[in-house]
């Protein structure tokens, strides 16, 4: 196939439009990209940042400039000759009355032609819910908003009806609840004014004759009978496994596939629909269905298709999947790990142990987490999935005496432990690594079952693993068999959420040995990977999915590749950082101090802080500049304020502590007051940060060198081609200045590497690797597309510290050498203040390498190379071997291609 050469991610909004995106395709263009990958375009709910909350899929957003602005864009692409990517969000869509199909399911119920198109409970076992929505969006219990008047009646003289009006969104009246005095136009009004006793109770009636219940928020986790994204109430699950609403939901994005304005799609949160290997089947289907009707210029290429999905360190997709590979979060874990310095592990993780008065591994405390989301977030989910379950067991005369209690039981221990996103069983059941994930799940939870002495509930959780895939539902009769699809659809559909909520936005805030692997993708657990491991996993994904995406920044990431990067580097000085940072919690930090609260952060928390500081610090930020001091410090505050309330420890979004946040507010501030003496926090904390960004630079050099020639198709977060220290989002999404990305472009021509790095910290070093190697990519395209992936021998004493491989099609190769743990190689100036910033470039010293050399296939013996990056020229050996202090003397990563 035709698959992209490399992609550059771009989040559109408001603020960035089509039209936008449309004015920097010559600089796309000249980086060195093939194909831009657009944030979703649907339209979405007014003033949204991020294009997920969909609320009219057959509508190109008006806010992003509309259908006329997506052709512009699509047709100046084609011109710079390059392609469209969109991501879709066919699993959710906004619960909006901006939304139709939701508007319309709030004003008729059951009798809306969507009703069925939402995942809502319509038979509910609460009786005054049957028939119903919930509708979990008043800012306080329903009572309490009906007397204060947060819920009224307004009349719309558009179109000369009336509606409830709830915080200035309007929910529709059934008109059948009209009849017998409901209000029809403006002057009924005053007969429903909830100010009064009898118009309190007058719109009461009222409100009880919908099809929704207005409920409190605080009500959803309990209450909701409907789907939700993960426990995001303002976003409704999507029947796509309907044919009428994939149809629907797909209709415009594969009209503009067969026009020719798109080249492929990525499918966000693939795992949370009911079948996402059939779901991806059809759309795959779709897509080639139209593939010949497209432009003739383009019919031979093969639509580009991928999924948002992650994947467990052991877990790969296997040949049921019908797509091109993930969008690149098993990377982005696979080379932040062989980053990382294995020799620094103990030291940190005692370091984190004592600091946070907290031994257990991370597991334990993800274990906690996931209770803590079952107990408090997915009640209803997991209650909905129990009553799936005890349906099964009540059809069949053997197991009809288990109980509802008795499954919730066994079901909680089920999911405490569950490995991994979710298993993808059908009607056939389970496929050979669903077995093997599920079993290995029961027999974790058999073990947690055999600690209760006053019961077994062994045999049932054996019953349980055949309703849950262990036995084909198809193979049973026809009442069983859907009893049993269902229960494993809602099992499926709530692993997911259970999952990312427990991992990524709880225990991912409250595990903090070292912040770079609390990462999406990531197991904060498993700190290094060694490069053997790493070369096999690259090998495997162009053996299997060579066209997946490869990525190192995203708009959902923790942290941007070089905060992550630098952060990485403290596993290689992991004694002195201990030293360094417990020093700076006892003189700047005291345990009892009087700020703007009458609590103390709790050490961990600090930690955490401290270790943000050093990693985000911005390379040109001077320690007695207040304003960029200021600047720095807002940033880190909306990022602390999230990291304090995701944990759920001392506060959180739903009962939020003021005392403890103000707390942790003032030691923020404190540490970034403008330095006035040698020992000022500020001054310390940006001295660290620049003795190892060198090194962290190193690293994300190497980072980004391996993401652009790996197997894989290599995305580019938008702006990431310079330095990148962003945190959290909003962080991560902030506005990206072209013009000084493309200035620099233009002035890099004329530089040589030794002035690119000499003026490292201004970005440009980082953009010239990026562009250097997408030319490379496009001068060797199909050696990058299908070439095969082979680990270089190396020779001497410092072979642990590059990884060295080639990428060969037939006899023709590329060399890619890229180091790892070399903060040792790295000089400063004789005289360096030891308190001050190191002078140390981003180049490893020659005398670092020694005698260590890469071999060669022996067929260059005595070739001259040249580096794709620096332009510089290299002479093989005539025994096929090249130094490293050579191959290296330019930039610290090479990419060597014979002209």
């Amino acid at each position: 196939m035709t698959a992209p050469r490399a992609t550059v991610r771009l989040q559109l909004h408001q603020g960035y439009t089509l039209a936008d995106a449309r004015e920097h395709v010559p600089y796309f263009a000249r980086l060195g990209v093939s194909h831009l990958y657009l944030s979703p375009i649907t339209r979405a709910r007014p003033g949204s940042q991020h294009g997920y909350d969909v609320v009219d899929h057959a509508q190109v957003n008006p806010e992003l400039g509309g259908e006329p602005a997506l052709r512009a864009l699509a047709a100046t692409a084609r011109e710079a000759g390059l392609g469209l990517i969109v991501d879709i969000v066919p699993n959710h869509m906004a619960t909006s009355t901006d939304n139709p199909w939701w508007r319309s399911v709030l004003e008729r119920g059951r009798g809306s032609p969507h009703a069925e198109w939402f995942d809502i409970t319509w038979d509910s076992t609460d009786k005054d819910m049957h028939d119903k929505v919930l509708a979990p969006f008043l800012g306080k219990p329903y009572g309490e908003a009906l007397a204060a008047g947060d819920i009224g009646l307004r009349y719309d003289a558009r179109t000369k009806r009336c509606y409830v009006d709830v915080h200035g969104s309007p929910y529709p009246l059934d008109p059948a609840s009209l009849d017998d005095g409901g209000p029809r136009d403006a002057g009924a009004l005053a007969d429903f004014d909830p100010a009064t006793d009898a118009g309190r109770e007058r719109l009461h009636a009222l409100l009880e004759r919908q099809h929704y219940r207005l409920a409190w928020w605080r009500a959803a986790p309990e209450e909701i009978n409907w789907r939700r994204f993960f426990e995001i109430t303002d976003l409704i699950g999507v029947r796509v496994d309907q044919p009428v609403v994939f149809d629907a939901v797909h209709a415009m994005i594969l009209g503009f596939y067969e026009e020719g304005l798109i080249d492929g799609v990525r499918v966000d949160h693939v795992d949370g629909l009911s079948d996402p290997i059939a779901y991806c089947e059809r759309l795959r289907a779709a897509l080639d269905e139209r593939a010949q009707r497209r432009p003739a210029q383009l019919r031979d290429q093969d639509p580009y298709l991928v999924i948002e999905k992650i994947l467990a360190d052991d877990e790969t997709l296997d040949d049921r999947w019908k797509v091109n590979g993930t969008t690149g979060y098993d990377f982005m874990s696979q080379v932040g790990a062989v980053l990382h310095d294995p020799s620094g592990e103990q030291t940190l993780t005692e370091l984190w142990e004592s600091v946070s008065g907290d031994p257990r591994p991370f597991t334990a405390i993800a274990n906690e987490a996931r209770d803590l989301m079952m107990l408090r977030h997915f009640p209803a989910e997991r209650l909905a999935a129990a009553r799936a379950l005890h349906r099964v067991a009540r059809l069949d005369l053997r197991t009809r005496d288990w109980g509802e209690s008795a499954i919730q039981r066994v079901l909680w221990e089920l999911l405490s432990v569950f490995p991994v996103y979710r298993i993808y069983a059908d009607e056939r059941g389970w496929h050979h690594m669903d077995r093997v994930r599920f079993e290995h799940a029961a027999t974790q939870a058999h073990a947690r079952i055999r600690l209760d002495r006053d019961g077994d509930d062994g045999p049932l959780l054996e019953l349980m693993s055949g309703w849950l895939g262990g036995e084909a539902p198809e193979n049973f009769p026809p009442e069983q068999c859907l009893a049993r699809r269902e229960a494993v659809r809602r099992f499926q559909q709530l692993t997911p959420p259970l999952t990312a909520k427990s991992l990524e936005d709880t225990a991912f805030y409250r595990y903090g040995r070292l912040l770079s692997r609390n990462e999406v993708g990531a197991d904060p657990g498993l700190f290094c990977m060694a490069p053997d491991v790493f070369h096999r996993r690259c090998s495997s994904r162009g053996r299997h999915f060579p066209h997946a995406m490869v990525a190192t920044a995203t708009h959902d990431h923790k942290r941007g590749e070089d905060t992550r990067s630098r952060l990485a580097a403290l596993s290689e000085v992991s004694a002195q950082w201990a030293d360094t940072v417990l020093d700076w919690m006892n003189r700047h930090v005291p345990a009892t101090y009087s700020g703007a609260g009458t609590l103390s952060p709790h050490p961990g928390d600090v930690y955490m802080l401290l270790q943000t500081l050093v990693a985000a610090w911005p390379l040109a930020l001077a320690p007695d500049d207040e304003a960029g001091l200021q600047a720095f410090g807002d940033r880190v505050s909306a990022w602390q304020q999230k990291a304090l309330r995701e944990a759920k420890l001392r506060t959180s979004w739903v009962v939020p502590d003021a005392t403890y946040e103000a707390a942790c507010e003032d030691v923020l501030r404190k540490l970034l007051q403008p330095a006035t003496e040698p020992d000022s926090p500020a001054r310390e904390i940006a001295a660290f940060a620049n003795r190892i960004a060198p090194a962290g630079a190193v690293n994300s050099l190497s980072q980004t060198l391996l993401r652009m020639t790996v197997p894989g198709v290599p995305d580019l977060y938008q702006g990431t081609e310079f330095w990148d220290f962003s945190l959290v989002d909003p962080d991560n999404r902030a506005p990206v200045d072209y013009a000084a990305r493309m200035a620099a472009l233009e002035a890099g021509d004329a530089d040589d590497p030794d002035a690119l790095l000499a003026n490292w910290r201004d970005g440009r070093l980082k953009q010239a690797i990026v562009r250097g190697a997408l030319q490379a990519r496009r001068d060797y395209a199909d050696i990058f597309a299908d070439g095969n992936y082979v680990p270089l021998p190396i020779l001497g004493s410092r072979g642990a510290n590059i990884l060295a491989f080639l990428r060969c099609l037939e006899d023709r190769c590329v060399f890619v050498l890229a180091p790892r743990l070399c903060s040792l190689g790295l000089r400063g100036e004789a005289g360096d203040d030891p308190s001050g910033p190191s002078t140390a470039l981003p180049r490893i010293d020659g005398d670092f390498w020694d005698t260590t050399a890469v071999v060669l296939p022996h067929r260059y013996a005595g070739a001259t190379l040249r580096d794709a990056l620096s332009g510089r020229e290299r002479r093989v050996g005539a025994d096929s071997i090249l130094p490293l202090a050579e191959a290296l003397a330019d930039f610290p990563v090479a990419l060597l291609v014979a002209d």
